[in-house]
């Protein structure tokens, strides 16, 4: 029998490779970047077409590389990071494997171009599927360009696994996003077939997160730092009251590597412990500096994972120091008596001379428990309240109001309002209950509505109620086209960080549907002409777009919903009424009879029960078990 195992070719091995290291074109924007970081470049630019789908280009300032590096770089394993297996637990750089480019030159049509400052010309090479299709001299700058166009062109498969361009860009955003705040000083910019979305100059940290979120984020940071013998931490957190209910906005940094630890990003939830809302993450960027001795980041091909030698002192030493950070700035509350107490900015030092006594203006001769029915009382009584209607404005003859009331026929009045007869029951019990001869609603904590049947009563959860109802109407505009829109008397604008401003056009003709007039105007802003004429008025339209769009991605990340029903439900979510919301008798009836009108009038839009039902028998089994 002959033998069967045989080595596969490069160009198959790199292209198996190739299915871990670059999974979309976010991956290579990744390596590409984090190698033109290597290479010491302060100028990297970063130009994707059809996101990335097309063409992927990063140019630098950095080093350069002569002819052979240059045709040695797009071989397997080849890195100028390491020589020896020790040096794995001495790394400071971005990458080290030497696969990144060899798998990106397997999978797409690669042109690179590069030039040391030492020498007088470049080289350029063209690689398609791993072969060199061209190689020559030529006259370039100091540094490298590199293109990567077609990605995966001769693996149609993998090509078709890909998304959107909308949720392809947003994820080439999220690793541009971590490489900028991992180097601020170093200028980046990013264009998006032909339109620039970045431009960041070499600057802060701070300045740095506000030029890439929004400068609304100014506002909302709080410094960290802390030095010990193990670790250095430092960075910014978000203020609790800004936190939102979606992920992304957490970055942790291990010498200037981004990483993904649910460990320590535990230990900053546990720093926030009853100061934040439930289901909310805060902000926060921070730097860990450890000694690369005591790290392993040679764990997964995508080096986003690192294991610690000391994990358990690195949770503690960074929980303490963001809780230290937030009571230091006045986010949480704080036991330090050494600090000076608030009283001491109401105290104004002034010169005894200086000081007034207050002074009280009074009548000394009105009694108030004099009677009233003696002349010289009823002269005290009147000339005091003739000195408070001067002082307060009041007209002389205020009083004939009552005699014009009086003198008024009582013929007249009864037209508009009928003799009644005086309903003893408090006035919140008589608008939550119908009249006589009809069914009985009451609510209950103006949460609850309590609905008698014939076998005992309902409880229905008006909120949920609500939501159940909008999410059926909304599911039912998008499916027909049929929203109908109400205009602003003036247009709103809203400004988004880049992430959000590609998701929001994604969604955009579905939110048109539901009765949202939005426009694009300019590069992260779109203006809001009207919305959905269901909303009702005082309905801030900014907000309402805002809190949409978190719900959707919330949804999207946790139940893998399709668009409609995703933006249906996040929609609902934020039009319905809220908890503490009183309503009249015909606003209760109408909420019953709409939400009875749906297809699930029991189950909520979260899975829960709208509809408790407890039966008579049930109550006379409590009462006769006490």
């Amino acid at each position: 029998m002959s033998d069967i195992i045989q080595l596969l070719p490069d160009s198959v091995a790199n292209q198996i490779a190739a299915g871990e290291v670059v999974q979309r074109p976010a991956s290579a924007v990744k390596e590409l970047i984090e190698n033109a970081i290597d290479s010491g470049a302060d100028n990297i630019r970063l130009i994707v077409k059809d996101a990335g789908k097309s063409l992927i280009q990063v140019i630098d300032n950095g080093c350069g590389m002569s002819t052979t590096d240059a045709r040695l770089c797009f071989e397997r394993h080849a890195t100028s990071k390491i020589r020896q297996a020790e040096d794995l637990f001495a790394i400071r750089t971005m990458g080290f494997r030497g696969e990144a480019l060899a798998s990106i030159a397997a999978i797409a049509q690669v042109e690179l171009k590069s030039r040391r400052v030492e020498d007088e010309l470049g080289t350029m090479i063209q690689i398609e599927g791993s072969k060199v299709v061209r190689e020559e001299p030529e006259a370039l700058s100091p540094g490298t360009s590199i293109c990567v166009k077609n990605l995966f062109y001769n693996i149609p498969a993998r090509r078709n696994f890909l998304k959107s361009n909308a949720v392809e860009m947003r994820h080439i955003i999220d690793e541009f996003q971590r490489v900028a705040l991992a180097h601020p000083k170093i200028f980046f910019s990013l264009h998006s077939d032909g339109n620039e979305l970045f431009h960041l100059p070499a600057e802060a940290l701070k300045q740095r997160i506000v030029h890439l979120f929004g400068n609304s984020y100014n506002q909302r940071l709080v410094p960290v730092e802390e030095d010990t013998t193990i670790i250095t931490v430092n960075g910014f957190i978000g203020k609790p009251e800004f936190a939102k209910k979606t992920r992304g906005e957490q970055f942790f940094f291990v010498n200037k590597r981004f990483v993904k630890d649910p460990y320590l990003h535990h230990a900053v939830m546990n720093a926030y412990e009853d100061i934040l809302p439930a289901d909310a993450y805060p902000l926060y960027v921070l730097f860990i500096e450890i000694d690369p001795s005591k790290i392993d980041i040679n764990v997964h091909p995508t080096k986003t994972e690192i294991k610690y030698e000391d994990d358990k002192a690195m949770y503690a030493i960074l929980r303490s120091t963001v809780k230290r950070s937030l009571g230091r700035y006045n986010i949480a509350p704080t036991l330090d008596f050494n600090q000076e107490t608030s009283f001491s900015n109401f105290i104004t030092n002034k010169p005894l001379e200086e000081i007034q006594a207050p002074t009280i203006s009074f009548n000394p001769d009105f009694n108030p428990f004099e009677d009233t029915k003696s002349t010289s009382g009823s002269l005290r009584a009147s000339s005091y309240a003739a000195g408070l209607e001067k002082k307060a404005g009041i007209p002389q003859n205020w009083d004939t109001l009552y005699q014009i009331a009086q003198e008024e026929p009582s013929e007249q009045l009864s037209l508009h309002q009928p003799e009644t007869k005086e309903d003893p029951r408090p006035d919140t019990e008589k608008t939550n209950t119908f009249q006589e001869g009809t069914k009985q609603f009451f609510q209950l904590h103006n949460r609850f509505i309590v609905s008698q049947i014939h076998s005992g009563f309902m409880l229905i959860d008006q909120q949920a109620a609500h939501e159940r109802i909008l999410f059926e109407h909304y599911l039912e505009q998008l499916t027909h086209n049929q929203g109908i829109s109400q205009q602003s008397l003036f247009p709103q604008t809203i400004e988004l960080n880049p992430a959000d401003y590609a998701l929001m056009e994604d969604i955009l003709p579905e939110i048109q549907t539901l009765g949202f007039q939005v426009r694009p105007f300019g590069k992260t802003t779109f203006v809001v002409d009207g919305i959905p004429a269901d909303l009702g008025l005082g309905i801030n339209e900014t907000k309402i777009l805002e809190q949409l769009l978190e719900d959707f991605k919330n949804n999207k990340d946790k139940l893998q919903l399709n668009k409609r029903e995703n933006l249906a439900r996040s929609l609902a979510k934020n039009a319905a009424i809220k908890p503490g919301t009183a309503l009249n008798n015909q606003e209760m009836s109408e909420l019953i009879d709409k939400l009875f009108a749906t297809p699930s009038p029991s189950i909520s839009i979260h899975g829960k029960p709208i509809v408790v039902t407890i039966t008579l028998q049930e109550l006379m089994e409590r009462f006769n078990k006490n």
